[in-house]
């Protein structure tokens, strides 16, 4: 027979195991039941990422640092449209990953070997990517450049019927505004995924898309709900739900009091526009 003290000994030494366990196992258990979703252009941001894009053309693409000799002084961004100064159509992304520069530029010096580079009229050249992008990489990468593009806004043609311009302009307004509240820089670039939220059921900001989305918002009234209050009701109901909304560490703001009614009907409008994806057929540039 174990003794009172005996007993106590063991029922600590035996929690402490199971506790050990938890802490060993429990992410992976977590991410079983609760599988993690990354988008395509989530991926391409990592692609850009393990390439060294970020070194030339700024954080999140948004502009790098001096490059005499350029056209315009710089290394261009990324984002803001840019893209537009030097890609005129989709096809010479591809073609400036790839090869460094546009095929149809005579002008540019070669990318291979130590003196990669020389004699080009730029101090800081393209690189070569082409045997360094693994099967997909270059089709994530162009998702990523689309996403932080800065040129998928909606448009509705001339021959749109006017409620369908009037649908469009609010989504245009509600871009703007997003843009203005920071709301891509949680949710990520259109809404493709966010950035890492300790505590949180998956560890990171949700996006405006797939499984992720479908979990969170059912419909246009919880979007409504999620933007003015900051959670929804079917969820602060669940106690699980509502304690991982309590404790993780980034929390969705609350703009009922901030703003206009009509301003979250945009945000609404273009929240469920980028869910339904048809920004991703826009061609870039």
């Amino acid at each position: 027979m174990l003794t009172t003290t005996k007993k106590i000994i063991f029922y600590v030494v035996v929690l402490a195991l199971l506790a050990e366990q938890v802490w060993v196992f429990g992410p992976a258990v977590k991410s079983m039941l609760f599988p993690p979703h990354e988008d395509v252009a989530q991926a391409g941001a990592r692609v850009a990422l393990s390439m060294g894009c970020p070194a030339c053309h700024g954080a999140a693409g948004g502009g790098g640092f001096d490059n005499p000799g350029s056209d315009n002084g710089v290394v261009p961004a990324l984002s803001g449209g840019e893209i537009m100064m030097w890609a005129d159509e989709p096809e010479h992304l591809r073609e400036w990953i790839l090869y460094g520069r546009r095929l149809d530029d005579e002008s540019g010096s070669d990318r291979s070997g130590f003196t990669a580079g020389q004699g080009s009229a730029r101090a800081v050249v393209m690189p070569a990517y082409e045997p360094f992008l693994a099967n997909g990489e270059l089709d994530q990468l162009i998702a990523w450049l689309g996403a932080i593009s800065g040129l998928q806004f909606p448009d509705a043609p001339a021959s749109a019927p006017d409620e369908e311009k009037q649908r469009t302009a609010r989504v245009a307004d509600g871009l703007e505004l997003a843009h203005r509240l920071g709301c891509f820089s949680c949710h990520g670039p259109m809404g493709t995924g966010g950035v890492q939220n300790p505590g949180s059921l998956k560890g990171y900001v949700p996006g405006f898309f797939g499984e992720d989305y479908a979990e969170l918002v059912v419909d246009n009234e919880e979007l409504r709900q999620w933007i003015s209050d900051g959670a929804v009701s079917r969820l602060l109901d669940n106690p699980f739900a509502r304690r991982v909304l309590e404790t993780q560490a980034l929390k969705m703001p609350s703009y009922r009091d901030f703003l206009e009614d009509e301003e979250i009907d945009a945000l609404v409008e273009l929240v469920a526009w980028l869910a339904s994806d048809s920004w991703r057929e826009m061609p870039v540039p």
